[in-house]
């Protein structure tokens, strides 16, 4: 038995875009290296076309190199989790695997199953939208994850004390992945389903919206992100470079948007907004 192995060379800092993107394409496993990553698929069950698509998209991008071949299927999930580690949040929650030992107590603790959906606290964003949230009150509030990846920020909101969350993302691994982690973690409050923001129905409208995507999608959802708001309500962002706040903040421009703060990490970046009405 055989995968099909991509091997794309580009920006560490650039690689979960990518990934996002080239997950879209019928590669379920990623092993992230020092040069970029690996991306593995059943042989003949991935779209090329696609993928040449995504290169094509990012061009302007350097470096920004694709290599093909195939090589015997093996255990990527086993091989990747021979160098996750876990990582500390500004000395106030740890993200671990229930394989990691860990010898000093946090106020908060998450368990991510390491099975590579996106999410796992390694990347900076994801590390920026959980040191915002433990700063943030979420005690009894209504709680969006839009693209939730492995459902680690709403697993922080509940830890942290919100009523309900409900949780999304178009990737079917992601939500398979993130129920475990849901399960895990025994976060009862916690909805997710499959899908996208323009195609779900919501009953209620919400006091926090996490949504830690890619520039592109928040620039362009943006609009139903505050049509879902409660006032006074938190929009939490990121996914998005310390140079795209400029753009960020211009797109929040038209709509009752105040701008609270932005972080950033190693050139990633959050923003929080409040809606004022």
């Amino acid at each position: 038995m055989y995968h099909t192995r991509l091997s794309v060379t580009c920006d560490p800092l650039f690689s979960e875009i990518l990934i996002a993107e080239i997950s879209q394409a019928g590669f379920d496993s990623f092993l992230e290296n020092e040069n970029g990553f690996e991306a593995y698929a059943e042989v003949d069950r991935f779209d090329q076309v696609l993928v040449e698509e995504i290169k094509k998209k990012y061009d302007q991008v350097k470096p920004l190199l694709f290599f093909w071949d195939r090589i015997e299927k093996r255990n990527w999930n086993e091989e990747w989790e021979k160098s996750y580690e876990p990582i500390i949040v500004d000395d106030r929650c740890v993200i671990r695997a229930e394989f990691h030992q860990i010898e000093k107590e946090y106020p908060y603790s998450i368990t991510i199953t390491p099975k590579m959906s996106f999410g796992t606290g390694h990347h900076q964003t994801t590390y920026l939208m959980i040191k915002a949230q433990m700063d943030m009150d979420h005690k009894d509030k209504n709680v969006m994850d839009a693209g939730c990846g492995t459902a680690i920020l709403s697993i922080m909101a509940s830890k942290l004390g919100a009523k309900t969350i409900d949780a999304f993302d178009i990737d079917e691994w992601s939500v398979i992945n993130g129920k475990e982690n849901i399960e895990v973690n025994a976060c009862k409050n916690i909805n997710i389903r499959q899908g996208m923001i323009s195609e779900l129905i919501f009953e209620n409208n919400y006091d926090i919206i996490l949504a830690n995507i890619n520039k592109n999608i928040l620039l362009q959802e943006l609009p139903q992100y505050v049509s879902y708001l409660n006032p006074d309500g938190y929009i939490l962002l990121s996914g998005f470079y310390e140079k795209d706040i400029p753009d960020m903040v211009t797109r929040a421009h038209p709509y009752p948007l105040k701008y609270i703060q932005s972080e950033v990490r190693e050139n990633w970046a959050s923003l929080l907004f409040q809606l004022k009405k």
